[in-house]
């Protein structure tokens, strides 16, 4: 089963990775598997808002929600 991914979790995690990065105290090893990390989250992240974009566009299609309206003809 996979677990569903938590994107505020990963955001989190991914700031906390570049606070880390910046201080440049890391060994290569360790700025090299943050990065790895880093790189991981991104691309989850990244997947959830093409996800939630994906189903907004849906949404909003269905609602008949795309055409824009004039403030004017209000």
């Amino acid at each position: 089963m996979t677990k569903k991914f938590d994107f505020n979790k990963g955001l989190s995690d991914l700031e906390e990775i570049v606070k880390t990065m910046e201080t440049g105290d890391l060994s290569l090893e360790d700025s090299l598997a943050y990065f790895s990390k880093g790189v991981e989250l991104t691309k989850s992240c990244q997947s959830a808002l093409d996800k939630a974009s994906q189903k907004i566009s849906k949404l909003t299609e269905q609602d008949d929600f795309t055409s824009e309206a004039s403030l004017d003809n209000l």
